[in-house]
């Protein structure tokens, strides 16, 4: 049995370099969304209470004085006409988001920010705030404690501010009050909308959903939609079919692509970037300017003043790198390691691939951010 080992560590080394090659799969649950099922942003206006002198300045935030007012006069309380200098109330926008297929009586995540000119909300109660729809409908209220993030510490002649003060959460802070009609199960058809719209993932997702159940029920219908016909095998149940094929594996393609951000300097490139045979240069010049002033003192006994005569000393150095050759073809840890050789920062990338693409060597589409 002479030689086993060796064959063995070849096999295993045949296998890695298989498996290193294959692209990477991901579910379809986590490259599409089903159409129908997605969140919706509600807001809504209130009041919060109870901060310690932090809150609007009521003379110089005329919304937040009338909702106090009318607030107050719902109570039974009437402050018209009355001089108001509280600085426990500030008024904010709170914001949620109402999750798909979310029943009467769950309970939500929401968020304040203030809308005055309060310098903090810790340790604020948010009053009853109805929670509107974009149809204006109320689908939810909130009220409750706010926790904050922040906090704002002054003195005489130093302020230190660490968050946002300004912004409040309420975790499980609002009482959904509306469900929104939407029966998943009774359709017979649904669409899948493909988070990064592409021809080759469309195909790909309906082939994998076709052989899984056996029958053309899934159809691309373009780049970003992929169709599916409930078959009655599942007993028009749309949801079991869905379980079923949200987890079958595909593998996306994408478009060749180079992502610029120039603000920060951030360059992403796409591994099927190619660029064709190029040669590259790079070089700075730098100017560097000195100065030495020098103090002139007249002669002793006359009438001249002392002097400060200029001294400047400027220096010129160009530093240029070689021709660096970036062969036709080559993967994208050949494209960075040839980039790389000439010791540049991310800055000037940016402007080297901006000038290979406006060469056409370069088989991509370059965004900036």
């Amino acid at each position: 049995m002479k030689g086993t080992p060796g064959l063995a560590l070849a096999a295993l080394a045949i296998l890695v370099g298989a498996v290193s090659t294959a692209g990477a799969t991901s579910r379809i649950k986590d490259l599409a969304n089903i159409e129908g099922i997605r969140q919706n942003q509600l807001i809504g206006y209130g009041l919060v209470v109870g901060l310690n002198g932090t809150g609007d300045t009521i003379n110089n935030a005329p919304f937040t004085k009338q909702s106090l007012q009318g607030m107050l006069e719902r109570l039974g309380v009437n402050i018209r006409g009355q001089q108001l200098r509280t600085g426990d109330v500030a008024a904010v926008m709170v914001t949620a988001n109402l999750p798909p297929f979310a029943t009467q009586g769950t309970r939500i995540d929401v968020t304040a920010s203030a809308l005055g000119d309060a310098k903090s909300l810790l340790g604020g109660t948010l009053l009853v705030t109805p929670l509107l729809g974009a149809d204006g409908n109320v689908y939810a209220v909130a009220q409750g404690s706010l926790a904050i993030g922040g906090f704002e510490a002054a003195g005489e002649a130093a302020k230190i501010t660490r968050g946002v003060p300004t912004v409040g959460r309420l975790p499980n802070g609002a009482i959904i009050e509306r469900e929104i009609d939407f029966s998943l199960a009774q359709l017979g058809r649904v669409r899948l909308a493909l988070r990064n719209a592409d021809f080759t993932t469309a195909k790909r997702i309906a082939v994998a959903i076709n052989d899984y159940i056996g029958s053309p029920v899934a159809e691309p219908l373009d780049p970003s939609t992929v169709q599916l016909t409930l078959p009655k095998k599942f007993n028009q149940n749309l949801v079991a079919m869905l379980t079923d094929i949200e987890q079958l594996q595909v593998e996306p393609d994408e478009a060749a692509k180079i992502v610029i951000d120039e603000r920060s300097g951030v360059i992403v490139i796409g591994r099927d970037v190619r660029v064709s045979t190029v040669a590259v240069a790079q070089g700075n010049l730098t100017v560097t300017i000195s100065e030495s002033p020098q103090v002139s003192q007249p002669a002793p006994f006359s009438k001249g003043r002392t002097a400060v005569v200029p001294r400047t000393n400027v220096g010129v150095v160009e530093e240029g790198k070689k021709l660096a050759l970036v062969q036709e073809g080559v993967s994208l840890q050949q494209i960075v390691d040839g980039l790389n050789a000439l010791g540049i920062g991310p800055r000037d990338l940016i402007s080297i691939l901006q000038a290979i693409k406006a060469a056409g060597a370069i088989q991509a589409d370059i965004e900036m951010l």
